[in-house]
């Protein structure tokens, strides 16, 4: 398992803020302080689960704004936004657990009432929009953000091409529950090929496009975190 970027960066982090500490027999041996490392994991610890807490808020207010940038589609109930590379750089970044709690958080407070959600005059914000069209895309999230951030902690986000398998798995889960939940909750019922031509086909050329720019922003993030860190 490789470190995700998160990990490095806390990491360092956490390097930065310990100062020596006196260990009693160590100091008393060579007569200069000594971090103890007690003292270590005690300054550590809080630091880096203050900057996990926010990374995750961050990821989860990104994917709200990304939200908003959503363009309405005459023929199909489903909008254009760009939340999906959102979901998926953001997973990679945080890794697995944490890249599916920033979505997790994301829908729980779109339930809430938060008008998180994409606005479009015929779908209400709140917990009714995961039982509308797009209900399986949202629902999605949380699952394709494991599945890309787990890529990511094989090491997935250090090389383009690796990154962009990474990403197309994580969009697969994605089109699979909004393919699946518009074949459920559509009304009158569709066809799968109309399911196909409502939440399919309209996006997959503009996200495999917006997929290939996003799969170059964690290798480009790795090479500036390598040279922060020389």
């Amino acid at each position: 398992m490789y470190p995700t970027l998160l990990d490095a960066m806390t990491t360092r982090s956490d390097a930065r803020i310990l100062r020596p500490v006196l260990h009693p027999n160590a100091a008393a041996a060579s007569g200069s302080p000594v971090l103890h490392p007690n003292a270590a994991a005690a300054s550590g610890t809080p630091v880096r689960a203050a900057e996990r807490i926010g990374a995750v808020l961050f990821v989860t207010l990104l994917t709200a704004i990304a939200a908003q940038i959503s363009v309405p589609l005459p023929f199909t109930p489903v909008p254009f936004t760009l939340q999906p590379m959102v979901v998926l750089v953001g997973a990679a970044a945080l890794g697995s657990r944490l890249g599916m709690a920033s979505q997790i958080l994301y829908l729980a407070l779109g339930i809430a009432g938060l008008p998180l959600f994409a606005a479009s005059p015929l779908l209400p914000q709140g917990a009714a929009r995961l039982l509308g069209p797009t209900g399986g895309y949202l629902m999605s999230y949380p699952l394709a953000a494991f599945v890309a951030g787990s890529l990511a902690e094989r090491g997935f986000d250090r090389r383009y091409l690796t990154a962009v398998l990474a990403m197309v798995c994580g969009l697969a889960v994605i089109f699979a529950g909004g393919l699946l939940w518009l074949t459920i909750a559509s009304r009158p019922a569709r066809s799968f090929s109309a399911v196909l031509a409502a939440g399919f086909l309209p996006f997959i050329v503009p996200d495999v496009l917006k997929l290939l720019v996003a799969a170059a922003v964690m290798p480009g993030l790795w090479k500036i975190a390598g040279k922060i860190g020389h």
